[in-house]
This record gives C-alpha cells, structure tokens and sequence, in this order.
C-alpha cells in the first residue's frame, strides 16, 4: 500500500485514483498521522456488504412463474367526485 501526505494526494489525485484502481487500497497521512484509506468502489461495496444498486438488483432478480391475472365481470361502480 503506497502512502501519500495529504498535500501531494490532492495535487496528484487522478494518479491517486488510478494506483488504488490497478494496485489496491491508498494510505492518506495529514499531519504525519494515518487519515484515511482510499480504495476502489467495488472493493468498499464488497468490505461494507452494500448491496448493488436497486436497478441492478431488479434487472437480475430471479423470475419465478408468470403471474395469471384475470379481470373481474363485474361493472365498474360510479364514484361520485
């Protein structure tokens, strides 16, 4: 894990970035003390147990059985408004 000060990190973030995306995780130091750890989005969804977004949740959902939905013969009732 490479570790940047605080000041280089902001000036160089695009190169920040790219090493936690092909190396793994970036230790961020302020003051000479550890701030934080940077690490790649999957990788914290993964850490965190965060599910994929709703979107991709629905569109990989299992399908079951088709659902059989049948009209009533019944009139529609007027509703006075």
């Amino acid at each position: 894990m490479h570790t940047w000060q605080l000041q280089e990190a902001k000036s160089r973030f695009s190169e920040v970035v790219d090493l936690t995306l092909k190396e793994g995780p970036q230790l961020v130091t302020r003051r000479g003390q550890e701030a934080v750890i940077i690490v790649a989005a999957h990788e914290f969804r993964r850490l965190t147990g965060n599910p994929a977004p709703l979107l991709s949740t629905l569109l990989n959902a299992p399908r079951g059985e088709p659902l059989s939905i049948e009209r009533s013969d019944e009139p529609i009732r007027d509703l006075p408004l």
